[in-house]
């Protein structure tokens, strides 16, 4: 499931593995990779959450899809367009997954285009672009609070892609059914 061997059983793996089946029903491959040190999730999780906590599971969702398509992260990909479609429905969910973002608000779409433009290149972000988060009604402290964020959500993205996480075969029948077509980035998704 990883290049990594399964960690050693501890309370602190154990408690991460249950946590996986009490929400999804089965443990994610990242899990495993993360478990090789469950503190530094928690850690990582906990700052997003206090970067994230006045952002609605949507805005969320969008961002995360956002980055994840522009970052060629297929289990992210996959994950939160899942939860996106949860929270709006599968046609928005993929429309954020293709970058067409059909559906999202005008303040929305600025989240969408302004996590891909720090995806693809943070160094050739400009004011025009932050103006344009500004304009859609986001304050300098949000834009913040969405870039450090971004930043993380790229960080973890890149730990579970260089250790060989792949999409979790769980992720094909909760994804909305476009995502098999769409995701042609990463990893694959696992066989069933």
């Amino acid at each position: 499931m990883t290049f990594l061997s399964e960690p050693a059983a501890a309370d602190a793996v154990r408690s991460k593995y249950d946590a996986d089946l009490a929400s999804y029903g089965f443990v994610m491959n990242l899990t495993h990779v993360w478990a090789h040190l469950p503190e530094a999730h928690t850690r990582l999780f906990e700052l997003q959450e206090l970067l994230m906590g006045s952002f609605s599971m949507r805005e969320r969702g969008i961002l995360v899809t956002a980055t994840a398509s522009a970052n060629g992260d297929s289990y992210c990909s996959y994950a939160w367009s899942w939860k996106l479609s949860k929270e709006a429905d599968a046609e928005l969910a993929t429309a954020v997954l293709a970058g067409t973002d059909d559906g999202l608000t005008p303040r929305e779409a600025a989240l969408a285009r302004w996590a891909r433009c720090i995806v693809r290149g943070p160094s050739a972000t400009t004011q025009a672009d932050v103006d344009a988060v500004r304009a859609a009604g986001w304050s300098d402290e949000e834009v913040f609070r969405v870039t450090a964020f971004v930043g993380l959500r790229t960080m973890f993205s890149t730990v579970n892609a260089a250790l060989g996480a792949r999409p979790d075969a769980e992720l094909r029948a909760l994804a909305p059914p476009q995502a098999g077509t769409l995701v042609t980035w990463g990893r694959p998704i696992e066989e069933s």
